[in-house]
């Protein structure tokens, strides 16, 4: 099932911006920039010894990172990811458990070609969760 803490993620409205604020600030680099069309977001990760933060910013006005940004012009903490074995079996145990699966309930793929789900806010303590399946 949950086998870790996969990253945090940052909604920027400037993906440069945002990489020159934390390399500046922090010593922090990101990684190589990658889209994701089907979700409709431009992102790229720091790297951290235990996790990654992600830092997305809309590719397209239609996106639900767009409409993130519409409520938070700043930005904000987006979800966070849970690493897991399975996404089809942690998803199932999950709605047996009653929890809600966003979407319909199929996996989408991330920009790294893995496998994920996200869990609906209401269901766990208030926050988005994503689901990100990592084989071992």
């Amino acid at each position: 099932m949950i086998i870790g803490l996969g990253h945090v993620s940052i909604v920027v409205p400037d993906l440069a911006a945002a990489a020159r604020e934390l390399e500046t600030k922090y010593g922090l680099k990101i990684g190589a920039i990658k889209v994701n069309e089907e979700q409709g977001v431009r992102m790229a990760y720091v790297e951290l010894a235990n996790a990654k933060i992600e830092l997305m910013e809309p590719s397209r006005k239609d996106s639900p990172v767009a409409k993130f940004l519409e409520r938070n012009p700043k930005g904000g903490i987006h979800h966070f990811s849970l690493d897991v074995n399975d996404v089809d079996a942690t998803t199932a145990t999950m709605k047996v458990n009653g929890v809600r699966i966003l979407g319909d309930g199929k996996p989408q793929l991330n920009v790294h070609g893995e496998r994920i789900a996200f869990v609906h806010p209401a269901d766990f303590l208030g926050a988005l969760v994503e689901l990100e399946e990592r084989k071992a």
